[in-house]
């Protein structure tokens, strides 16, 4: 089965709403069957399971966790209430307190909600391309900082200017005493992944480790520190947090089954090597790359695409000589952007669903 056959079966089942991960199980089974027979088949389960086993994956569940608990525990509001008192005598403040809080919080289950928490750590999408890149997460994270901040301050730039010209009324007066309560209230919010991401980024804890910190810290300021953190909105936030990390997990768990086929069929390789006879110009390539990221997040979640295109494209990367961190970093960027692109747009359709407006 050749490589674009597989991803248009994919593309196929996905349109007529077959959940993708699933469309990678069904794809990736039936094209091992058709190359090996029946002998792949009691393989099959091991497979799945040490796809979702990997130790730095152990780092998803538990920052979904701990985003959910934070959502649940006050944190948000306390961090949306300090953004608001600091840009909300602007002319487009409540673009840009939207913005601000993003790059505040950070944390993974602000995906669906903002581009930016794709980019600025702790990142699910950098997680995933870590992992099936085979490189460290830290160094992701770390990468992923001035470029979140220079794209926060650009659309804050873009916000004020929008805001100017169509005389977008202001929020509420410019309040030192209001700052400064509300930076009070919120400092526990912001000494959380100040303390999380220096133990991770300081080589004291790894990425799954910070993460379990993480959840640590949120239980304890929620329930200790602001009090807003009780029994029932901890089983919403595992609820919402399981949910969340049964997406990622099974798509991680089928991807394997397609990285066995391709792995067998040597067709990473066998790509590189037809790229390569083409241009050696690693630029060349990175633009090439950069398009077909970009492209198929118009179609896929950020997940899915990793999972998905990653392990094929990478010998090609090394190939040229791009920097596996480098280049994890264009990915994630790229398919940031083609969340908010028609015609899927996963985070636009969610922003247009809650706020009741038409795409």
């Amino acid at each position: 089965m050749s490589i674009l056959l597989l991803f248009a079966c994919v593309l196929c089942l996905v349109l007529i709403n077959v959940p993708i991960a699933v469309a990678l199980g069904i794809v990736a089974v039936t094209a091992l069957l058709i190359t090996q027979g029946l002998a792949s088949l009691p393989n099959l389960p091991i497979v799945v399971y040490n796809g979702a086993t990997n130790f730095p994956l152990r780092a998803i569940p538990l920052f979904i966790l701990a985003g959910s608990i934070m959502n649940a525990s006050g944190i948000s509001r306390r961090l949306i209430a300090f953004a608001s008192s600091l840009l909300g005598w602007m002319r487009g403040g409540l673009a840009m307190v939207s913005i601000g809080t993003s790059l505040f919080f950070a944390a993974a289950v602000m995906s669906s909600a903002a581009t930016l928490a794709v980019i600025i750590p702790p990142s699910i999408p950098m997680v995933l391309y870590a992992v099936m890149a085979d490189t460290s997460v830290v160094q992701l994270f770390i990468a992923g900082i001035v470029p979140g901040l220079l794209g926060g301050l650009g659309l804050m730039g873009m916000a004020y200017w929008f805001a100017r010209r169509y005389k977008f009324p202001v929020e509420e007066s410019f309040a030192f005493k209001r700052i400064k309560e509300t930076f009070k209230d919120a400092f526990w919010a912001f000494f959380l992944p100040v303390i999380i991401l220096g133990s991770i980024f300081g080589g004291v804890v790894t990425a799954t480790e910070g993460a379990a910190m993480a959840v640590l810290a949120a239980l304890f300021i929620g329930t200790v520190v602001y009090r807003e953190l009780d029994l029932a909105h901890l089983r919403t936030a595992m609820i919402d947090g399981g949910v969340q990390t049964a997406v990622v997990m099974l798509l991680v768990a089928t991807s394997g089954l397609l990285g066995v086929y391709l792995t067998e069929s040597q067709v990473p390789q066998r790509l590189a090597a037809g790229i390569t006879e083409l241009t050696s110009n690693k630029y060349v390539v990175l633009a090439i790359l950069n398009m077909l990221f970009l492209v198929l997040g118009l179609f896929l979640h950020s997940a899915a695409a990793i999972i998905l295109t990653v392990p094929i494209v990478l010998p090609l990367v090394k190939a040229v000589g791009i920097d596996p961190v480098h280049f994890g970093l264009i990915v994630t960027i790229n398919l940031g952007i083609g969340q908010q692109t028609p015609p899927v747009a996963s985070v636009l359709m969610t922003a247009c669903a809650i706020a009741k407006a038409d795409m």
